[in-house]
């Protein structure tokens, strides 16, 4: 009975989990955030014009808004994808790599290249020579397979799409609420500079940096890029 109420209570935080949290990490959900809010803003921020030009000019720019970022998301989902499968084709092109090569020095060599930039910061080169050669000797057993498709994949460019098209909830939000067309402008790029400066205080915690410097960064960033972005017409 203990048993049963121990894998139960290790269920339950899996369950609770977020879909999104589940399949992307912090650093690829506040960058998802963030390359929708600056899509977003490169319409609001200009957009007094447009407001002033009358309640169908209005509609025709949350249109935009939603339509940007919902092929957005689709792109960002479609990356998200090939990004996986070159991060998981690692093992084979380290295989393949290995067995290029016609001796144990030159295969080190191989393995230290593919593994150095993760594993330096957290052992010596007594142990990550040792574990190199245990590498060696488990890829000269191993059979290359293809790098496949998986469910996982899909669902993480689910979660990738969700975020970059939710982004555009707060901008489109306060023209629903306000009948004033300029209010409701003001109020919507108000928001969307608060997200900018929330995702910056977010991307600190994440990163250990300082959110109070990371957060208004972020923001001028934000701006500077939309700035170039409706320069070159975007």
């Amino acid at each position: 009975m203990a048993l049963n109420l121990s894998s139960a209570t290790n269920a339950r935080p899996h369950h609770r989990e977020s879909f999104v949290k589940r399949y992307l990490d912090p650093t690829d959900r506040l960058g998802e955030v963030l390359f929708g809010l600056i899509m977003v803003l490169t319409f609001t921020l200009g957009a007094g014009v447009i407001v002033q030009d009358g309640e169908d000019a209005t509609r025709d720019m949350l249109v935009g808004i939603l339509g940007c970022n919902l092929a957005w998301g689709l792109i960002d989902g479609g990356m998200y994808v090939i990004g996986s499968l070159y991060e998981r084709s690692r093992k084979a092109r380290l295989l393949d790599a290995v067995r290029s090569t016609g001796s144990d020095e030159s295969a080190l060599a191989a393995i230290s290249k593919a593994l150095d930039d993760r594993l330096e910061p957290l052992t010596s080169p007594d142990e990550r020579e040792q574990l190199y050669w245990q590498v060696l000797t488990r890829l000269k057993h191993v059979k290359p397979h293809p790098t496949l498709l998986k469910k996982e994949d899909l669902y993480g460019a689910l979660a990738s799409f969700w975020l970059v098209f939710v982004s555009a909830i707060p901008a489109i939000l306060p023209f629903l609420l306000w009948k004033d067309r300029f209010l409701a402008l003001r109020i919507s790029n108000g928001l969307l500079l608060v997200m900018l400066f929330l995702v910056g205080w977010r991307w600190a915690r994440e990163t250990h940096s300082n959110p109070w410097i990371l957060g208004p960064t972020l923001v001028v960033v934000g701006l500077v890029l939309v700035g170039i972005a409706m320069a070159l017409g975007g």
